[in-house]
């Protein structure tokens, strides 16, 4: 998976097996019944969650409890 995903190295091994697994399910889904849209959701939010924990501090603030509704989502590029 890293030759891959090299951004695979900053999860944990738990995570990159349940990475893994949702990855060859959607795969599958693909194949089968030629439904690509999972396949691309999966590899975007493990590659989400990857790029917060590369940052030690986004981390840690992503981590804190939050409470009370903060509004629209922001979605970037």
């Amino acid at each position: 998976m890293p030759e891959v995903f090299p951004w695979v190295r900053h999860l944990s091994s738990d995570e990159l097996r349940a990475f893994t697994l949702e990855l060859v399910e959607a795969l599958s889904d693909a194949a089968e019944l030629e439904v690509d849209t999972t396949t691309q959701e999966v590899i975007a939010g493990w590659r989400a969650t990857a790029r917060i924990k590369a940052d030690p501090a986004h981390f840690a603030e992503a981590r804190k409890p939050t409470s009370g509704d903060f509004g629209p989502v922001q979605v970037s590029a």
